[in-house]
């Protein structure tokens, strides 16, 4: 909610009915000015995780790094643009679960490979990890509400603050985890980290300062030229915001899980930030929208939820669902990491596909709902095998176990 209130502040002096239009060339520098925004908040914030609480450190890591994500879904809640608030929202997150978790299995099973000269047949998760994929159940729960009633109002934001303020709590009663060591980062962080104290501080601060400037005077216009690219291509704008906008504001923590991924032994941790990253984004970046819209319109206001917007957002449930499900084991099997990558690659595809193309436009029309069905309908069988005790729920049991030793304690 603090988050959802300091982007509403920082562009109270900016409200306009809509995005103001931009040349298809404003691109060529606001794309490149979000990416190095993105990279500044991603080092800034790498660094920081040194200095705080361990339990907070990855919960923390990924609630940074979404902060281009969070300012993107703030202009267009600003500026009104209802239709595409779910857009850039659920592309972003069908991209970490679908492209991110099996990125990051491929990445370790390709360095495994080259090292031990046999295949990593899965990731295996620890106790403590149990926090985030539990965690991640609560919030589709109750997205699943909000699509049911057909609208996103301020209570609904107290709800899924409520739901991050808890799981943030529980994950900081857990016992210390196993960190990024100083050796482990990248070039910039590692001379910060090492850096005498007074500069370590000044230089923080500096890349969330310049991070947040960049974001501010980019995001705009980001979107604007956005917009203009997709009238310029024929391509529906709803399609272009769901999918270009996340891979650009999604790339601090693409970079970083792979950077980790590739350490193997690192892989874990990799994927439970982007779980962390998940859970972050369908309680805080969904409890922020309707804060912001009405700050914008000048009273509370709820958000309403076309046919199309919760086609979208049940779309991405059943895939988190299913992502769960996979996880409930606590392992990420090769075979569960193409599946998603491949159930990923067939709606992305097909989202690109202009709907006026015969045949293929038609099928595209379809697929979104289609896949959808696939998703629920591998998620009930998951939860048939979970029941009849093909699959263990290991991920419930563990976090019971964390529960008593560790919370109710």
């Amino acid at each position: 909610m603090a988050k959802a209130l300091l982007l509403g502040a920082v562009f109270l002096f900016a409200a306009v009915p809509t995005i103001p239009e931009a040349s298809p060339r404003t691109i060529l520098w606001a794309a490149p000015s979000i990416l190095i925004a993105a990279m500044l908040i991603a080092w800034g914030a790498e660094t920081a995780q040194f200095f705080i609480a361990q339990g907070f450190a990855l919960a923390i890591l990924a609630w940074m790094q979404t902060l281009p994500e969070f300012a993107v879904e703030a202009v267009l809640a600003w500026h009104r643009q209802v239709p595409y608030l779910f857009a850039n929202l659920t592309g972003a997150l069908r991209l970490l679960t679908g492209l991110g978790w099996p990125m990051i299995y491929f990445s370790a099973a390709v360095v495994y490979r080259r090292r031990e000269r046999k295949p990593m047949r899965r990731i295996m998760l620890q106790g403590e990890h149990s926090v985030q994929v539990v965690g991640l159940l609560v919030p589709l729960i109750y997205t699943a509400f909000i699509v049911w009633k057909g609208s996103l109002h301020l209570t609904d934001s107290v709800v899924l603050t409520a739901i991050y303020a808890a799981y943030l709590a529980v994950l900081g009663k857990m016992p210390p985890q196993e960190e990024e060591g100083i050796d482990d980062l990248e070039r910039i962080p590692r001379a910060i980290v090492l850096s005498p104290r007074p500069r370590r501080i000044a230089l923080i601060a500096g890349l969330f300062i310049a991070g947040g400037l960049l974001i501010y005077f980019s995001a705009e216009p980001f979107l604007a030229s956005l917009f203009a690219i997709s009238i310029r291509l024929g391509v529906p704008a709803f399609v272009f915001i769901q999918w270009v906008a996340p891979f650009i504001s999604e790339f601090p923590e693409g970079l970083s899980t792979f950077y980790w991924a590739r350490t193997v032994h690192r892989a874990p941790m990799a994927l439970m930030n982007l779980v962390s990253s998940n859970i972050n984004q369908w309680t805080l970046l969904v409890a922020m929208l309707p804060v912001v819209f009405s700050f914008s319109v000048g009273s509370a206001s709820s958000l309403p939820l076309d046919g199309q917007q919760k086609l979208e957002v049940l779309m991405t449930i059943g895939q988190q669902l299913v992502g769960m499900l996979f996880l409930v084991n606590m392992e990420l099997a090769w075979w569960e990491a193409a599946s998603l990558f491949v159930l990923w690659l067939v709606q992305f595809f097909f989202s690109a596909i202009n709907p006026d193309i015969p045949f293929w436009g038609m099928l595209g029309g379809h697929v979104h709902r289609w896949i959808t069905i696939a998703y629920f309908a591998w998620a009930a069988w998951e939860l048939v095998r979970l029941l009849l005790g093909q699959r263990k729920p290991v991920a419930f049991t563990e976090f019971a176990k964390m529960w008593r030793q560790h919370v109710r304690a």
